[in-house]
Order: C-alpha cells, then structure tokens, then sequence
C-alpha cells in the first residue's frame, strides 16, 4: 500500500537529493570500510619480528660465518617460547627481488620442524612519491612479495605508508604535494596490492611509521579510502607520536591483522616504556585473534644485546597475556 508525499517530506528529500548525488559521484566515495569481524573472543599468540636481530643478521649477510640468518632466528625463537616468527624480507638472499624457491621451501619446513607459524613477512616502499616511477617499482615489489607470503604460508605483507630514503618525510617525496593527493597515491597504490593479495590469499598489512601516518586517525583514514578487504592495518604500538599513543592503537586494533609491538611508545630509548599490561588488555578488548609481534631496537644503546632484551620482552608479553586472560 502506497502513501501521498507529504509537501514537507517532499521539500526535505528534494533538498537532499544534490548532496546525495554529490557524494556518490565523488572519486572518494566508496562502500564504508568496517572493522573486521572478530568471533569467540580474544586468542593471542606471541611472535617475533626479525628485525630485532637487525645488527646480527645485516653482519651475516656480509659474512656467512659472523652473526645470524634466518634459520638462527628460527631456532632462537622455538628455544625461548615463540608461537611464530616474522620474517622481514630484507634479510633474504638477493632482496629486494624474491628468493629463490628452494630458499623459501627450506625456510618454510625449518620452521615447521620447530613447531613455528610463520606471522608474515614485509619489504620496504615509498607511495608517498611524486614521481610515479617509484611507487610503481614498491606495488612490484610488494606483489613479488605477496606471492613469496603465499609460498611461505603467511598471512600478511607489511607495506609502508611513509616515505624512503633519499627523502627525509613524505613532504619532500610528495614535492610538497597536498596531504589529500599523497593519501590518494597511497590508496591507489595499496589497492592494486590488495587486488594481487586476495588472489593468493594474502592480506596488505599497512603500517604507521611516523611520517605520513602518525596518529590512529590518519592510519584509519587511509584504510577507508583504500576500502579492500585485503588491506588492514599492522600497528605499531611505537609510532603513533601522538599525547596518548593507546587511544590510537584503541582505535585501530579493531583493524589490526598484524603488529609490531615495541619496547618504548616512541621508539625512542627515553620515551616512556610500553606498559604490556594496559597495550595486551587494549587489544583483548578488540576480540583481536592472532599473532602479536614483538620487536626490539638497539636505539643506539651501547649495551644492547638482541638475545636479552627479546628474551626479556617476551617474558613482559606471556606475563600481561596470562594477567589479561
């Protein structure tokens, strides 16, 4: 059964009419980005991300009898009590291009045999690029790279959202190109990898790192106007340089696929510590299932030892995970 249109009712949707079409024809407007579905509760697993071991695993690349590779990392974390390890790309053989084959299917069964998933894996990009060139070379590399995840059984590519060296921030990169222009590369970009992701089951991790993404706002922001259910957020708890760094990751645990949760809130040895208790009950509350990455820094400190200071870390997130059950 049909009703008149009231003259009111009929003024009031007439008036909106231009507002709604101006919304679905503009080049931002997609389908609302949602927080991912969580079910049956909060389940945590511990994990590290190789580049903890940086200084030891950059000496065993110049020098195969000195430091750590891959495989050490992998026996180091099956030894003290790792569910899984995160395996940065930048310490394979030949990177930036993809291992070889035999490489990554030893690695893989390395780590089976030591009872590890593998939490993901990731490389370095620059979408924040004026020119088009470089941020075309990072979706390249970045889809090489999908495809290795796939092959290692990862879940997860870490993708920057910030700028690279030679440049010093993403104003520079962008030639002062305005912030709505550079989220737009960085949409763009991270779309296309989240299209070669869903087709090998892989998801676009992106990261804030403290350039062009430094509050959770912007990391959420970005995430919308990428709108694919193939690119999520990998937070790291060390680089939200904000006054209260937990109301961001508040914010952006319910996006989270990934993490790197470091020592200090500003990854900075005189920032204040981590308080692993508030940062694990925070990421409980999101239903968050999955791994938790851990990552220590050297930050220039001159005693730094990668073994104590993981070892030690680890022992902080079992405790807050067995205090937040």
């Amino acid at each position: 059964m049909s009703f008149p249109l009231s003259r009111r009712r009929f003024l009031t949707t007439s008036a909106l009419l231009p507002f709604a079409a101006a919304s679905l024809c503009s080049p931002h407007a997609r389908a609302a980005y949602t927080a991912i579905p969580r079910h049956s509760g909060p389940h945590l697993r511990p994990s590290l991300n190789a580049y903890s071991f940086l200084e030891l695993l950059n000496a065993n690349a110049k020098d195969k009898t000195k430091g750590l590779d891959l495989f050490g990392v992998c026996d180091f974390c099956a030894k003290v009590g790792f569910d899984a390890v995160d395996v940065t790309g930048y310490f394979f053989p030949g990177y930036p291009k993809a291992p070889a084959d035999d490489y990554v299917i030893r690695l893989k069964r390395h780590a089976f045999n030591l009872g590890l998933a593998i939490s993901g894996t990731g490389v370095r990009n620059d979408f924040t690029a004026t020119n088009p060139a470089t941020r075309a070379e990072g979706v390249q590399r970045i889809k090489d790279w999908i495809e290795v995840a796939a092959k290692l059984g990862a879940p997860t590519v870490r993708a920057f959202a910030d700028s690279q060296p030679p440049f010093k921030n993403w104003q520079q990169a962008a030639n002062n190109a305005s912030r709505d222009t550079v989220e737009g590369y960085l949409a763009d970009a991270l779309r296309e990898c989240a299209d070669h992701g869903k087709k090998f089951g892989v998801i676009v991790a992106v990261q804030n790192h403290g350039d062009f993404i430094n509050t959770g706002a912007e990391h959420l922001s970005l995430l919308k106007r990428v709108d694919h259910e193939w690119c999520a957020a990998l937070v790291d708890t060390g680089k939200y340089l904000t006054p209260d760094p937990y109301a961001d990751i508040a914010l952006m645990a319910p996006y989270a696929v990934n993490w790197q949760i470091k020592e200090t809130m500003r990854s900075e040895v005189d920032s204040p510590k981590v308080d692993m208790k508030k940062l694990i009950s925070i990421i409980r509350k999101s239903g968050y299932r999955g791994y938790v990455p851990i990552e220590t820094l050297s930050m220039r400190r001159k005693d730094y030892d990668s073994y104590i200071e993981i070892t030690k870390m680890l022992r902080d997130l079992q405790a807050a995970i067995a205090a937040t059950a």
